[in-house]
């Protein structure tokens, strides 16, 4: 459990909760690694409460251990949670699933060996989420306002192509199944079983439509090596050229059963 990912009386009440169904809770203390304590936990259903970010390391440890996924919403967007049919504002409801819960098998990206289980952004917003999270480590009050002036400096495409063919876009974005498309903006996932990745792209003088393409693998390259991408919402630097594929069904996840 990420604690500070939520406010401090709910992270109290989670683990109250978590512990009156006998579920063992491990508050992550700073510099521990989430990997390896989830290859290390007893053999059982592993969850992790905190933000789309933290889910994708313990995700990838019980596909290893061939061991079901537990996801407890408690971060800011819980995008993942939402996708997967929880309640985004019930943590203590997700915490169901380690009792009485129903299996579904999901697909995961992988962005060379690296797991995702929303999507990987390139470009414009990577560079945003990296900026935001080195402002967050100054406490720099000016932090979002700062990041929202990359877009002012950086006005042509990104300058990667994909498959060979060049994209001309401020932003490439490569995501696990297929994304509901609003202006400028991704809504939800309809299905996390698809078997498919889509990348999406703006386009047009104002970019308010998007380009999708459909494959079960993507190669994205660029000329630098490295390239700066956002991984579930996550700063990181990718080598390139990228390797995007899915790997269908492979995740196990408990989810709550429905209820009237």
């Amino acid at each position: 459990m990420n604690e500070r990912s939520g406010d401090e009386s709910g992270a109290h009440g989670l683990v109250s909760a978590a512990e009156r169904l006998g579920i063992r809770v491990h508050i992550l203390r700073t510099g521990e690694d989430l990997r390896s304590l989830a290859r290390e936990a007893p053999a059982g259903p592993i969850g992790m409460a905190g933000g789309d970010g933290s889910l994708a390391p313990v995700a990838e440890a019980c596909l290893e251990r061939e061991l079901p996924f537990v996801c407890v919403p408690f971060g800011t967007r819980n995008h993942f949670a939402r996708d997967v049919g929880l309640d985004r504002d019930d943590p203590i409801g997700a915490l169901a699933a380690f009792t009485e819960g129903v299996e579904r098998r999901i697909d995961v990206g992988r962005a060379n060996e690296r797991l995702f289980l929303n999507n990987v952004s390139l470009g414009v917003y990577a560079r945003l989420v990296h900026r935001r999270e080195h402002h967050r480590r100054r406490r720099d009050a000016l932090a979002r306002l700062r990041a929202l002036a990359i877009l002012a400096r950086h006005p042509h495409a990104v300058g990667i192509s994909v498959d060979g063919d060049p994209v001309e876009a401020r932003v490439v974005l490569v995501a696990n199944n297929s994304y509901s498309l609003e202006v400028l903006s991704l809504g939800e996932r309809e299905r996390l079983d698809e078997g498919c990745l889509h990348l999406y792209a703006p386009t047009g003088v104002l970019r308010s439509a998007w380009e999708e393409r459909k494959s079960d693998r993507f190669v994205v390259d660029a000329h630098p090596g490295r390239l700066g991408a956002a991984v579930d919402g996550e700063p990181d630097e990718l080598e390139t050229p990228i390797e995007f594929r899915v790997e269908p069904a492979a995740l196990r996840v408990l989810v709550p059963p429905a209820r009237d």
